[in-house]
């Protein structure tokens, strides 16, 4: 059953409707008198609206990935309040149980946005992972113009291929990296997060090593990116976002050490973009948003 629900959910995300919209962590909730961006017009959450369909969309808070769910539920409604939203709940799952109940289905059925809060990304994919509520997120993004938002962990676990955790002080050796399953919501996709802040390079280049056919995506904190059909990505926020291409790798010796082993790689490509740039996966082509005044 999982097999054939994980193939049936690559099958979808061909011609998807939906939006995803990974954040990198920390986004501005409107707490902060100095902000990168105007919170009410450019900021994360402001573009999560907007996608969602404005002010009177129903978006639901998923802080399953919390250790402190109702604090940071009490966080994010209070964000969305000074962005004038007037239906916004909060779904504290914490068991997969709750995932078959027809009440918190029907609940997600009529949502506009799900926004999945950050914490430990393998708690999301273990108890919302392969339930009925999966499946569900699956089908109303192939469906319907419907966002799925998530930071940090909430960001991670989007991917097929996940992050489930590793040291930034041992980077760059074999093994750091522990890999995992994430709700698979993208393919050819592996996202790390809080990603200058932390120093996570070194991880994220051993998950590109790892699966060398999917792109890596490094977020920095108020950092997010909004990706349509699947292929269309447009960078938004304060920061940087990272982007690792191992397809044209020319030596990757992670095959071939032992656990501990310092890495090498040849020809890792990387690009490194900010607000207002975009980026296709299909053809991993990149537009950068030119600066006013430049030349060209």
């Amino acid at each position: 059953m999982h097999r054939k629900r994980r193939n049936l959910a690559r099958e979808e995300m061909n011609n998807s409707k939906g939006i995803l919209i990974p954040i990198g962590g920390n986004e501005d909730k409107g707490e902060s008198e100095i902000a990168g961006l105007e919170f009410i017009s450019e900021g994360i959450l402001w573009h999560v609206v907007n996608e969602s369909g404005g002010v009177n969309a129903k978006i639901i808070v998923v802080p399953t990935a919390s250790s402190i769910p109702d604090e940071v539920g009490e966080i994010y409604l209070d964000a969305f309040d000074k962005l004038g939203c007037k239906n916004v709940s909060i779904a504290n799952i914490t068991a997969s149980s709750q995932c078959e109940t027809d009440e918190l289905l029907g609940d997600f059925a009529d949502a506009n946005c799900v926004m999945f809060s950050g914490g430990d990304q393998s708690r999301i994919a273990s108890i919302i992972g392969q339930t009925s509520l999966h499946e569900l997120l699956h089908k109303k993004f192939k469906n319907e113009v419907f966002v799925i938002a998530g930071t940090s962990a909430g960001a991670m676990m989007m991917a097929d291929e996940m992050i489930a955790g590793g040291s930034s002080k041992e980077a760059l050796l074999k093994g750091a990296v522990t890999m995992s399953k994430g709700l698979g919501l993208i393919p050819n996709l592996v996202i790390d997060t809080h990603f200058i802040k932390r120093g996570r390079f070194g991880r994220l280049a051993e998950a590109v090593a790892i699966h060398p056919k999917i792109l890596g995506i490094g977020l920095a904190e108020d950092t997010g990116i909004v990706i349509k059909n699947c292929n269309e990505f447009k960078i938004i926020g304060s920061g940087m976002v990272i982007i690792m291409d191992a397809s044209h790798l020319t030596h990757n010796a992670h095959e071939e050490l032992k656990d501990g082993t310092p890495m090498s790689m040849s020809n890792l490509t990387t690009h490194i973009l900010a607000n207002g740039d975009q980026f296709t996966l299909n053809d991993r082509k990149i537009v950068v948003l030119p600066i006013e005044g430049e030349f060209v």
